[in-house]
């Protein structure tokens, strides 16, 4: 793979232009909002906030991460800023104007617009929310479009970045080798932003995007529409029209504490399923309880702030335990400032 493309010092400017962006978005959203989450009663919190400068390390050292990846070889660097510049001005626009309509679910805690009988006849029970109190839940394509937008904003700049991480498992497991004798399937795609990555780093490896919302497969095929062996399946990760041990490698990005407990091991026995012995799954999702001293606060905050009903048992999840129990070894798990890394093997 090729050295980085751009110095340390271009890196961390365009990484910290990002920061500047869309937590001026965070900052604006909650103006326009109304009462902050903080001024809801209902919100309680046992833990002290952290710091700024807690913050600001946190996510320095996911940068330096980032960046002695980069400079490893591992994975490209980013584009520049200016690559998708007039997207970026349209996208907040478009992100802006629904802050009140998010505001408004959240003051009335309105969650379930996306609930319908004809909804009902073809998707589960649980997923027919309006989670984050987004627009349209995961079935619309106004949701679909300006959904990386809210979390980089939710994020503070920092989600393109966290999702880079899980390349470096995915180098590791290539090693080398002849890309086009591997597949990766990535389970519940979402818009297909990390398949890009993946599909930027490797071109020629065959790559899957499952996810259940119609609109978000179509906003995958839509990223992905410039490279070849990209396949797209629109189903459910608890019962995945995919063959068993087919494919080599197996991802999953901030799934796991969307969905309910039962349904968690369920969906990591379908990934056993089809994930070839020796092959390898890494997921991406939020840090857990004693994942990362000091953020207590901001892990309470989250499930009250947003509509998030699964993610206080995904705190207390036991991740590893879970997956040797479906068939893996566990390998890694590695902090990406408010996310974590863990890669598992196929037994």
């Amino acid at each position: 793979m090729a050295g980085p493309s751009l110095s340390r010092l271009a890196y961390s400017a365009q990484a910290y232009a990002r920061v500047v962006w869309y937590a001026g978005h965070h900052i604006l959203a909650r103006r326009m909002g109304g009462p902050t989450a903080f001024e809801h009663r209902d919100v309680k919190l046992q833990n002290k906030w952290p710091r700024r400068d807690q913050i600001l390390r946190a996510m320095r050292a996911l940068f330096d991460q980032d960046w002695a990846n980069i400079d490893a070889g591992l994975y490209a660097a980013p584009d520049g800023l200016d690559r998708r510049a007039f997207r970026s001005l349209v996208r907040s626009r478009e992100f802006l104007r629904d802050v009140p309509n998010v505001a408004r679910r959240r003051r009335d805690r309105a969650h379930d617009e996306v609930l319908s009988e004809e909804a009902r006849a073809k998707f589960p029970r649980y997923y027919l929310q309006n989670f984050h109190y987004q627009s349209g839940g995961w079935l619309s394509e106004e949701s679909a479009r300006i959904y990386d937008f809210q979390v980089e904003t939710l994020f503070s700049g920092t989600a393109d970045a966290m999702r880079r991480q899980v390349l470096v498992p995915i180098s590791a497991h290539l090693g080398g080798r002849d890309q086009r004798g591997f597949s990766l399937l990535d389970v519940a795609c979402g818009t297909g932003r990390f398949l890009a990555l993946v599909k930027t780093n490797w071109p020629k490896l065959k790559v899957t995007a499952l996810d259940l919302s119609p609109n978000y497969v179509a906003a995958a095929r839509q990223a992905l529409r410039g490279w070849r062996d990209a396949d797209f399946v629109e189903a459910n990760a608890e019962a995945m029209p995919v063959a068993d041990a087919s494919h080599d490698i197996v991802t999953a990005i901030f799934l796991f504490h969307e969905l309910p407990p039962k349904v968690r091991h369920v969906v990591a026995a379908e990934i056993a399923r089809v994930l070839k012995p020796g092959g390898l799954f890494v997921m991406l999702d939020s840090i857990q309880d004693g994942d990362a001293s000091g953020f207590e606060a901001l892990m309470e905050l989250f499930p009250q702030a947003f509509h998030e009903p699964y993610y206080e048992s995904y705190l207390a999840w036991d991740v590893r335990g879970a997956f040797e129990s479906a068939g893996f070894t566990f390998v890694s798990s590695t902090p990406a400032y408010l996310s974590k890394v863990v890669a598992f093997a196929k037994r």
